[in-house]
């Protein structure tokens, strides 16, 4: 049976943040496999809805018993966030979240989610504009303005618009394996995950990295030969710039540092020989230079809050489901 999913739309519609569940959810079905999510557009008053920025609107016949079905529900920005929704959409989300859907909201959507209590003592995101505002209407809600997501189980949150694809991406990747989230992203043309959060893009954006940096020329290099060792020292020797310079100018244009950043894709190339190889644990710490099978488990678990032999298990589960 299919994944239902249910775009619960209040007030004036952000085009793009619909659109962005649309395209990964529902459009992109040869990716993720034809019966894999049935997304359903809905709203407490159906009709004719406004879009927000142009004279469009949008037709949404759909009402919130949408919700009520759903195995995921998700709540796109609204313009008039500070009025987030209206009551029986509020109820409808807190009936949600009751029965154990997955709560998504993209940007401002946050807001709805925290106005129906579901982001109590969570963390949880939103636009780096909007995050003091939402620390501030809701003090229950752990805000973090700095990542692009953030999972917290049952209940996630992307900031501002752009990070609704890395989020909707994750999801896909959580639900159907690694495998499928790269045919999405390749067929959407964007990177299947990106790097460091929104604090590369406050105040202005930073400038792109060009392919002769040497923070890039050092990032390619390391992401090929994960199974070496790396200090930062090492890394910025590639690179041929000094290790200071090399970690304020990697911070500066990724938004993280050089050891996250390192440890962020060892990671992602063990979830990817877990999910496709049958490799052992100690043979996938070596490839990818966690060196022992010990520190990979520990590593692995503080990431991703279960063992690799769960996780490989789970993810072939779910591998084996979408290809059914």
């Amino acid at each position: 049976m299919a994944h239902r999913i249910a775009v619960v739309v209040s007030g004036e519609v952000s085009l793009f943040e619909v659109a962005v569940a649309i395209e990964a959810f529902a459009i992109q079905r040869d990716s993720v496999g034809r019966d894999a999510y049935d997304v359903h557009l809905c709203t407490s008053r159906p009709g004719a809805a406004r879009a927000q920025g142009v004279p469009l609107e949008l037709t949404i016949t759909e009402g919130l018993e949408a919700v009520d079905t759903a195995d995921t529900v998700i709540v796109p920005g609204a313009d008039d966030h500070l009025q987030p929704a209206d009551d029986a959409t509020l109820a409808a989300l807190r009936r949600a979240y009751a029965r154990g859907a997955r709560m998504v909201s993209f940007c401002t959507g946050a807001f709805a989610l925290a106005a129906a209590g579901i982001l109590d003592g969570r963390e949880a995101t939103t636009h780096w504009k909007r995050a003091a505002r939402l620390a501030a209407e809701y003090p229950r809600v752990r805000v973090n303005p700095d990542v692009l997501y953030v999972d917290d189980g049952q209940v996630l949150t992307s900031a501002g618009t752009a990070a609704g694809i890395d989020l909707s991406l994750h999801l896909i990747r959580s639900d159907l394996g690694a495998g499928v989230a790269r045919d999405v992203a390749r067929s959407m043309v964007v990177p299947p995950h990106r790097e460091g959060g929104q604090a590369q893009f406050v105040p202005a954006p930073v400038p792109q990295i060009a392919a002769h940096d040497g923070v890039q020329r050092a990032m390619d290099y390391v992401s090929h030969h994960l199974e070496q060792d790396f200090t930062l020292g090492r890394m910025a020797a590639v690179a041929v710039m000094s290790p200071r310079n090399f970690s304020r100018r990697f911070r500066e244009l990724t938004g993280t540092t050089p050891a996250q950043w390192l440890l962020t894709q060892r990671l992602l190339r063990v979830r990817e020989l877990l999910e496709d190889t049958d490799r052992s644990v100690e043979e996938i710490a070596r490839i990818t230079g966690f060196g022992s099978a010990v520190t990979l488990r520990q590593r692995f678990a503080q990431a991703m809050r279960t063992s690799p032999s769960a996780y490989r298990k789970s993810f072939r589960a779910a591998v084996g489901l979408a290809a059914s």
